[in-house]
């Protein structure tokens, strides 16, 4: 539009710039044009917003991301996916493969692609499978996926037993500079577990998932990829062993980067006392020592990134018995005030949190983004860490609902969004 879009008198947190200051952004042509003192920047004839009080961040980047299409639309679509993330603050979100069909091949990412350019809403960055329809057998085609525009691959929601097998993606996704992500699960441990092994499952009659059937694939995976030298993903990381693991492999020198998700740091095991399948997920929610781990691990650079896991579901996924219910929940829109009641606890800082969200997986994708540069793409988000707000059903810009927190007040809101110089989205705040 004529003038673009100037942002006045935010809080502009970029890390990659090392500013956090009192700043106007100015948006031209879908990027940043100027990024100076307050006052000194003209928006011509374009949409000026004073976003006092409020943050100026680079678009967040979700890198683990169900958007159910093709195969399961009643769950989610791109467009409603798309449409939470930017709800969210999330201006690109990376999709995972295990759709109906698998994407474990050329004409899936294609058509991935092809609907997230059709909605408009977020940059969508498909990861392709592993193996050939996620089966653990023999592995995808790589520089078919790489050359769809895939920018990663697993077989996340189910891991890849064979050992040898997960040698050669480590070997081959190196070839094709796409990144492996590990779904640390050892299902031989795992098989008919529920929730956590402990002793609140046993008071529930519930089958658990010891910690250790995550800890296990952990170390494994940390040993492949310290023999093959390729660098490896560890997604959805909720023990504190995973932890110590991941963290003296770094301490090696092993190419390793993890991520948690807000369930990870904010709630425990006892959320799913009295049967409560919207908090069931896998892996499951740990204990009070598991949670104090993750967010030690944030805070000290053990893990480099925070995404949702976001995994929408429809009522009769999750409505039945709890044996029976699907795991997981929707994450894009709660992600920003859980994150924020860390900084307000002191736990984060604001730059640590824009880091977790924005900077650090853009660079680990290897995807623009992460930044407010002059010149860069204007994927930006304004937040305001005041905002309150009760997260229920009806406020969801997902087609799913399944949160074990509806009915939460939360505190921190994204209140505008913009990818490539577009509004994605806008809430009221006076301007």
């Amino acid at each position: 539009m004529p003038g673009g879009i100037l942002l006045k008198n935010g809080r502009v947190i970029d890390p990659a710039n090392g500013i956090d200051q009192i700043r106007d952004v100015l948006i031209v042509d879908g990027r940043i044009r100027a990024v100076g003192q307050p006052g000194s920047l003209s928006g011509q004839d374009g949409l000026a917003y004073d976003v006092t009080g409020k943050w100026v961040v680079p678009g967040l980047i979700d890198m683990h991301v169900h958007l159910r299409e093709p195969g399961q639309e009643y769950k989610e679509t791109i467009e409603t996916g798309t449409r939470a993330a930017a709800a969210g603050g999330f201006t690109a979100v990376a999709a995972m493969p295990n759709t109906k069909p698998v994407n474990d091949n050329q004409t899936v990412t294609v058509f991935i692609l092809a609907k997230a350019a059709e909605a408009g809403l977020a940059r969508v960055y498909p990861v392709g499978a592993i193996s050939s329809g996620s089966s653990g057998e023999h592995l995808a085609e790589f520089g078919e996926l790489r050359q769809a525009g895939a920018v990663a691959v697993t077989d996340d929601g189910l891991p890849v037993g064979n050992s040898q097998l997960m040698r050669r993606a480590l070997e081959y996704a190196g070839n094709h500079d796409l990144l492996v992500i590990s779904h640390a699960e050892d299902l031989s441990l795992s098989h008919g577990g529920v929730m956590n092994d402990g002793a609140l499952a046993t008071r529930l009659g519930l089958r658990g998932i010891p910690h250790v059937a995550e800890e296990i694939m952990v170390y494994r995976d940390l040993a492949l990829a310290e023999f093959t030298g390729r660098p490896i993903h560890i997604a959805h990381v909720s023990t504190r062993e995973s932890l110590a693991l991941i963290r003296r492999a770094k301490e090696k020198g092993v190419a390793v980067t993890a991520e948690t998700a807000p369930h990870y740091f904010t709630l425990t095991e006892k959320a799913v006392d009295g049967y409560n399948t919207l908090a069931k997920m896998n892996p499951p929610l740990r204990t009070e020592a598991d949670v104090a781990a993750v967010r030690e691990a944030l805070r000290d650079g053990t893990l480099d990134a925070i995404a949702t896991d976001h995994a929408p579901h429809g009522g009769l996924d999750k409505d039945r018995e709890f044996d029976l219910a699907a795991n997981g929940i929707i994450g894009l829109e709660t992600a920003v005030p859980l994150t924020l009641q860390l900084v307000r606890e002191n736990q984060l800082d604001a730059r640590r949190m824009v880091e977790l969200l924005a900077v650090n997986p853009a660079r680990i994708l290897g995807v623009p983004g992460g930044t407010l540069s002059v010149g860069a793409p204007a994927d930006i988000a304004v937040i305001d860490p005041e905002k309150k707000f009760v997260f229920t059903e009806e406020s969801i810009q997902s087609k799913s609902r399944n949160s074990p927190f509806l009915g939460w007040e939360l505190q921190g809101k994204a209140v505008l969004t913009i990818m490539a110089g577009r509004i994605t989205w806008q809430e009221a705040f006076s301007s």
